[in-house]
């Protein structure tokens, strides 16, 4: 399950050691790490991070299968951790030490600024591979945060970028050797962790963001 540890002005989220899917409980403790960050007194800034060869797989579809009946519930839940850290009022760096799949992508996407490693794993939304259309929430975020030109080859086509290629085409910030990708992250967090001290951040990302975050959060569009 994910840990979060403070180090001076940086929180550190590790999401975890294994596939680091989207179950209920995964969500509710990501959930608590944030809420804690943002109720955090000071200069703060957010790392996540994760410990095995995946950053995060996405949904838990296993799960879901077995929990038909919660479909709805489940994507909601989904919608509005991708809304809460594309508005959450800190500096937030993802650093993709390993595969970064479907809604773990999304995920990244909700962040300011991502590393990732530039020698092994993917970044990838294989919703076109797998018969999984995308909602409309993860649309808008999806195209709110990559040029018209990447979000479309990357949604239409199931590409998987490596680090030098998820560069080039401006999905991560910065492609790094792998015991890199988690310092480089952090000294991004900590260089804008000031940032934080005032409500303005928040502001800023909700109005930069609103279409999309407006459409994460709207119970009546579809999930399917």
């Amino acid at each position: 399950m994910p840990t979060l540890d403070r180090h001076d002005d940086v929180f550190v989220l590790d999401l975890g050691d294994g596939e680091n899917r989207f179950h209920p409980d995964w969500i509710a403790s990501v959930n608590t790490a944030l809420e804690e960050v943002e109720n955090a007194e000071g200069p703060r800034a957010l790392v996540t991070a994760a410990s095995g060869k995946i950053y995060s797989n996405g949904l838990d579809l296993e799960w879901l299968m077995a929990n038909a009946d919660r479909y709805q519930d489940y994507v909601t839940s989904v919608h509005e951790l991708l809304a809460r850290t594309l508005s959450l009022p800190v500096i937030t760096v993802a650093a993709l030490q390993g595969h970064t799949f479907a809604a773990g992508a999304m995920f990244s996407l909700a962040h300011d600024f991502r590393v990732m490693r530039a020698d092994r794993g993917f970044w990838c939304l294989p919703e076109a591979d797998i018969n999984i259309p995308f909602t409309p929430g993860m649309s808008a975020l999806i195209q709110s945060r990559l040029s018209p030109r990447t979000a479309h080859e990357a949604m239409t086509t199931a590409r998987r970028y490596g680090g030098h290629d998820a560069l080039a085409a401006e999905i991560v910030d910065h492609a790094v050797e792998e015991e890199a990708v988690r310092p480089t992250a952090v000294e991004i967090a900590r260089a804008q962790a000031a940032k934080a001290a005032t409500p303005t951040l928040g502001t800023i990302k909700a109005r930069m963001y609103a279409s999309a975050l407006e459409t994460l959060r709207d119970r009546n569009a579809p999930v399917g």
